[in-house]
C-alpha cells in the first residue's frame, strides 16, 4: 500500500501583503503645491496613518475571511461529487476530470503551507476517493475488494501506515523522509498480511507522496505516479504501533 498509491507495489496562511507598495501605504506624505507660491512637503498626522494601517489590515481580514469561505464552498462541491462514485471506483474519466478541477481549486486556496510542519497532519485518514486502480482493486470482483482504506501518519516521527478494511485486512508501514515542507520520500518496511502476519518490504517498495491541501477535516494528496487521493480525517489522537 504505497503511501503514493495506499496501496503495496506491487505486493498489496493565512493572506499577508509582501509589496514593498503596500509598506509604503503605511506611511504616505502627501504634496500641497501652494503655500506663498513655494512647494512644501506635509507628512500625514499619526491620525491619518492610523486610518491607512486600519483600512490595510480590514482589506487584508475582509480577504482571509474570504479565502475561507471559497474553500469551505469549494469543499462541499467537491465531496458531493465524490459521494456517489464509490471511492472513485464508479469515476468516469469525465468524473475524474471534474473532481480534478475541483482539487486543484481547493489547493489554490490551501490553508496550511507547510502541512509536515502541522499538527493537522497527525492521526488516522479515511480514503474516500482516488484515481489509483491498485487501491481500489477494480480488477477484482467486489466483494473481493477492501470496504475501506486508511492512511494515519505521525509527522513527528516520520512514520506512515496504510491499512485496508474486510475482507482482507493487510496492512503496511513505512519510514517517510522529508523532501521539503509538503512531499516526502516513503520507504515501505513491513507489510502485515491480514493484520498479523509481518512480511518484510523489498527495496523497491517505495514511492512519493506530496500534501497538497489540508485542514481539520480533509487532506489532498498527489502521488508520485500521478495519483489523487482524497482523505477525511477520523481520528486525530491515532498513533502507529511501534
Amino acid at each position: 500500500m504505497a503511501l503514493s498509491t495506499l496501496s503495496p507495489p506491487p505486493l498489496p496562511p493565512s493572506f499577508t501583503i509582501q509589496s514593498s507598495s503596500a509598506a509604503n501605504l503605511l506611511h504616505p506624505t502627501a504634496s500641497f503645491p501652494f503655500r506663498n507660491n513655494r512647494l512644501s512637503t506635509t507628512t500625514l498626522t499619526p491620525t491619518v496613518e492610523h486610518k491607512w494601517k486600519t483600512q490595510v489590515s480590514f482589506f487584508t481580514d475582509f480577504l482571509s475571511n474570504n479565502k475561507t469561505k471559497n474553500a469551505e464552498a469549494i469543499k462541499e462541491e467537491l465531496l458531493e461529487a465524490i459521494a456517489p462514485l464509490d471511492r472513485g471506483a464508479e469515476a468516469t474519466p469525465q468524473d475524474q476530470q471534474y473532481i480534478d478541477q475541483l482539487a486543484r481549486k481547493l489547493e489554490a486556496v490551501n490553508p496550511t503551507k507547510e502541512p509536515l510542519k502541522s499538527n493537522l497532519l497527525n492521526g488516522k485518514w479515511e480514503l474516500i476517493y482516488t484515481t489509483s486502480q491498485s487501491i481500489l482493486q477494480t480488477q477484482r470482483p467486489k466483494f473481493l475488494r477492501s470496504r475501506t482504506n486508511y492512511q494515519a501518519i505521525n509527522a513527528d516521527k516520520l512514520r506512515a501506515q496504510n491499512m485496508e478494511s474486510w475482507p482482507f485486512f493487510n496492512q503496511v508501514t513505512a519510514d517517510l523522509t522529508p523532501l521539503n515542507s509538503k512531499k516526502v520520500a516513503v520507504k515501505f518496511d513491513f507489510f502485515k498480511i491480514g493484520g498479523l502476519i509481518p512480511v518484510k518490504a523489498p527495496d523497491r517498495a517505495r514511492g512519493e507522496l506530496e500534501i497538497t491541501y489540508l485542514d481539520e477535516e480533509l487532506r489532498v494528496s498527489r502521488g508520485d505516479k500521478g495519483n489523487l487521493f482524497i482523505l477525511k480525517m477520523v481520528d486525530p489522537s491515532y498513533r502507529i504501533p511501534t
